[in-house]
Parts: structure tokens; C-alpha cells; sequence
């Protein structure tokens, strides 16, 4: 019996995580992420693993994204010694994200100790800290990918190239239990066909970048760029490289403002025999997208703060991407509300994140405890995704067809997850399910079961918050039926109503 067990990505995009169990006691994990999106997902990060990390003796990690990888630090911290084998160029990469991550995580708990005690209330402890961080380190083992490795007694696995972002993987994993090897394909992010530097490079529409710059620098105003760290951040520099090549490219500075995008961009210096040849070719001939004259890397607090004193069009890339913290709050507090400015949104926002919010149209957000108008103008470029789209995915999928093997859809939002299923039914005539978060899916010759496992919040807060969080989810949802119904006019009754629901979920969820 081979029971895998969604502990994380299952009816949400964040929080990565999956418990593989055999009959002989063998326990892995794939993957350890953070979940991220707002409070009403990111209380699980402090919850119950609902297994002991100190019985896990190997994790397999897909790729170095925070979605991924962020809760390695708290998993070592509760007594995971076991091994972390990915690829060479994941385990550099966790070495700068981690170390950030635990950064961030000091800092919130800070930020909030202080808010707690002008409450009379008690402080509290980072997730994890920078030190958590830097001691999971020593559990990282690099393996080289395509190579089949033993893991566990009775249990191999394989890397495969997953083009999403560099150093990203699919994992193959064969499962002997009960004299029958079972093979259990886990794909982590598919990247998309023709991508920039890691794969053959996907030709974005020029005219939507250069169409955000030039309205910014037409106005004299900035163009800013909510980006993550790693892959992202490096595929504008790369499309930045080829406006400025062919000479399109307004002559205005580039802001990386970001100390982990930095880090990251290093990282591919030092990895070029992972870039594909086009990108190669260009570096060979004496460009590097990661060295233009006009690109200013600022990892200073002071430099960052230097940006926005100075006056005129400049480009910002700043993290985070999906505008939840990070230096690119301070970028949208000091330009969102100015008319002639860029802002442009160039990656998937979860649901109730800043970056979200702006994408849906609303004419305010908040930034900083303060409510910023939305003046400036959003490009949407949906085209800049590392993740491969459904059409890609399907076809991906299809390499499978002949096998008629089971698919388990999940690291989506529900509705994303039931599409993409039902289409894998239909067109490929797979057998498919949509597992829940905590669901366990029992794998037996010709037959899969499943069963849920208890999910516990922080303290006694259990009850209370899976009640109170699903109606209040499902009365915000009831209210953008009617907004939509209504062309989107908001009235005094629904802003109202919005407020109330912020302030009870502020009661229930943890802060």
C-alpha cells in the first residue's frame, strides 16, 4: 500500500507539500512550502504538520521558489536530520531565499510584537529565523539531475528538467511495496515551451513592455515592476537586454531593488551551462543581459530610499511579486497614485494580495495601514509566466496518454484545478481527481482510495477558524457575484460590509 497525503497546494497555489508513506513505515516528503496569500491561508504556515518531521529521512524538493521551499527552515527547526536532495542549482539558490525568507519572518514578527503590545497584548515568535534558515542549510545534497538515485530501501527516484525556472524539476519516483513497483510522477511547476534562458526563449509581445515604459517616461514618471526573485527578475533583465541591443530602449536607469534578487541574478552568472543556446549565443558574443551599463543594483535600505527622492522615469524592479511585502511597497506607496506612472503586473496574484486587488481594478489598496489611490496605469502581461498554461500542461500530460495513468491535480485554486481536470478527461481520457487539502490518497493495484486527515490550527483556534473562514469566503464571493451583476459600481452598503468581514476575519484568523 503506498499512501501519498496532500499536505499543502491542494484547493490553493501556495504551501507545497506532500507526504508519501509505503507499507514498510518509509515516510518522505516532496516539497516543503510556504503558504502564502493572505491571513486566511497563511495561518496554516504555524499549524500542525499533521506527521513528525523527526520520522522524515528524506525530502525531495522540486525547485527553489518560497512556495516550494519556504518551510524547510520551520521543518528542520521541529526536528527534521534528514537528507534534502535537489539540484545543484536549487540548493544555491535556497542558500540566498531561505536566508531572505528567515529575514522576512523576523521582521513580521517584529513589526507585529509591536503592534500587539500598544494592544496590551503578548508578543510573538518569528515562524522561523535567519539562524533556523542557515542550519537547514547543511541538509542540502545536490544531486545532478537524469541520473536514477537510491533514496530509500525499495524506493528510487530521478530528476527531469522541468523548465520552469533554473535548477527546477520534475521528480520520478518508483515505489517497490508488496512484491509491485508502482511509478509516482510529481511534476512541480511545468514551465512553459520556448521560455527565456532556461528553455528556447518565448517571444513576448515587444510592444506591451515598451508600451508601459514609454507611457512612464512620456510623463516623466517611473515604470514599476512587482517581480519575484528568482527566474522572473532575470527574464526582464533578459527582455530589458534585448530592447537595449536593438536600441528601442529609452535611455533611463534600471533599478534591481531587491537584495535576494540580486543574490539570485549572481547565481545565474555562475550557472550558465544550465542557459539554452540562444541565451548562451548572446553572451558568447560579448552582451550580458545581467551587466548593462544603465542597470543599478541597490541592496542597501539607503540606496533603495534614494530611488524615490529622485525625480524622473526610471525602471524598478523590486520584490515581492505578488506586492505582499517587501521593498515594492515602498515603490507602489510613493507612485501608484501618480497619474502618468507604470505599473506592471507581469506574474500570477493569489487571491487577497495586494497584487491581486490591483490586477481585479479597484480604485484603492492598502499599502502600509494607509489606503493608496490607483491612479497610475496596469499592464497586465499574463504572457511572462514561467508556469506552462493549460494548453501546455495538456500537452505535457499527453505524453503519458498510452500509460493511462491516474492524475491528481492540485497546486491550483478549486475552480483552476476542476477545469484543468475535466479537461484531462475529455481530451486525453485520463482518469483524474481533485484532492483536498490534508485528503490521503491510498494507491492499490487498480484502485485508489482516500481519506482526510484532520487539518489543527494554531492553539484552540481550530473550529472557529475553518467555520467563520469558509462563511466569510463564501459571503465575499456572494459579494463580487453582485458587484460584478451591478457593472462593478461599489456603493456605500458593500464597503461597509467589506470592512465588517476584514474585522471578523481579523478575529478568528491568527495574527
Amino acid at each position: 500500500m503506498i499512501k501519498i497525503t496532500c499536505m499543502g497546494a491542494a484547493g490553493t497555489v501556495t504551501g507545497s507539500n506532500y507526504l508519501i508513506e509505503d507499507s514498510r513505515g518509509t515516510k518522505i516528503l516532496v516539497d516543503c512550502g510556504l503558504f502564502q496569500g493572505g491571513k486566511q491561508t497563511e495561518w496554516r504556515n504555524s499549524a500542525d504538520w499533521g506527521f513528525d518531521p523527526r520520522e522524515i529521512h528524506t525530502l525531495l524538493l522540486t525547485h527553489a521558489h518560497i512556495d516550494h521551499s519556504g518551510r524547510i527552515p520551520k521543518l528542520v527547526k521541529d526536528g527534521f536530520r534528514g537528507k534534502i536532495i535537489t539540484s545543484p542549482p536549487t540548493a544555491q539558490l535556497c542558500d540566498v531565499m531561505l536566508l531572505d525568507s528567515g529575514h522576512v519572518q523576523e521582521m513580521e514578527a517584529e513589526w507585529q510584537t509591536r503592534k500587539n503590545k500598544r494592544r496590551s497584548k503578548k508578543g510573538i515568535e518569528p515562524l522561523y529565523t535567519v539562524e533556523d534558515a542557515q542550519t537547514s542549510l547543511q541538509y542540502l545534497s545536490p544531486v545532478e539531475r537524469d541520473q536514477v538515485i537510491d533514496i530509500e530501501p525499495g524506493i528510487k527516484a530521478r530528476f527531469r528538467n522541468a523548465g520552469h525556472i533554473l535548477g527546477s524539476s520534475i521528480i520520478e519516483m518508483w515505489i517497490e511495496d508488496a512484491g509491485a513497483e508502482t511509478k509516482v510522477v510529481f511534476s512541480g511547476d511545468i514551465g512553459k515551451n520556448r521560455q527565456l534562458i532556461v528553455k528556447d526563449p518565448f517571444e513576448i509581445t515587444d510592444a506591451d513592455y515598451l508600451d508601459a515604459i514609454e507611457y512612464a517616461v512620456s510623463n516623466n514618471e517611473k515604470t514599476i515592476i512587482p517581480a519575484f526573485a528568482v527566474e522572473r527578475t532575470q527574464e526582464i533583465l533578459y527582455i530589458l537586454g534585448e530592447f537595449q541591443r536593438e536600441g528601442s530602449l529609452p535611455d533611463i536607469p534600471i533599478y534591481l531593488d531587491s537584495p535576494l534578487a540580486i543574490k539570485a541574478t549572481e547565481i545565474f552568472r555562475k550557472n550558465k551551462k544550465y542557459f539554452d543556446e540562444e541565451a548562451m549565443d548572446i553572451v558568447n558574443k560579448g552582451f550580458d543581459p545581467f551587466d548593462m551599463p544603465n542597470l543599478k543594483f541597490t541592496p542597501s535600505t539607503e540606496e533603495s530610499m534614494a530611488i524615490n527622492k529622485k525625480s524622473g522615469s526610471a525602471i524598478v524592479i523590486a520584490g515581492s511579486g505578488m506586492c505582499t511585502g517587501g521593498r515594492i511597497k515602498h515603490h507602489l506607496k510613493h507612485n501608484l497614485w501618480r497619474e502618468g506612472a507604470s505599473v506592471v503586473i507581469v506574474g500570477f496574484q493569489a487571491m487577497g494580495t495586494t497584487g491581486r486587488r490591483i490586477v481585479d481594478g479597484e480604485k484603492r489598496v492598502r499599502v502600509f495601514r494607509e489606503n493608496v489611490a490607483v491612479a497610475a496605469k496596469v499592464f497586465t502581461i499574463g504572457g511572462f509566466s514561467a508556469h506552462a498554461d493549460q494548453k501546455g500542461l495538456l500537452e505535457w500530460a499527453g505524453n503519458f496518454a498510452e500509460s493511462h495513468p491516474r492524475v491528481f491535480v492540485t497546486h491550483g485554486e478549486a475552480t483552476a484545478s476542476e477545469a484543468l481536470a475535466a479537461k484531462l478527461r475529455e481530451g486525453l481520457n485520463l482518469e483524474t481527481y481533485v484532492p483536498r487539502m490534508r485528503e490521503s490518497l491510498v494507491l492499490e493495484r487498480q484502485k485508489m482510495t482516500s481519506a482526510m486527515v484532520p487539518e489543527a490550527a494554531p492553539g484552540d483556534l481550530q473550529q472557529v477558524i475553518g467555520a467563520t473562514v469558509i462563511s466569510l469566503e463564501k459571503e465575499l464571493e456572494e459579494l463580487k457575484i453582485r458587484l460584478t451583476a451591478k457593472g462593478g459600481r461599489i456603493q456605500e452598503a458593500d464597503i461597509d460590509r467589506l470592512k465588517d468581514i476584514e474585522e471578523d476575519l481579523r478575529m478568528v484568523l491568527p495574527e
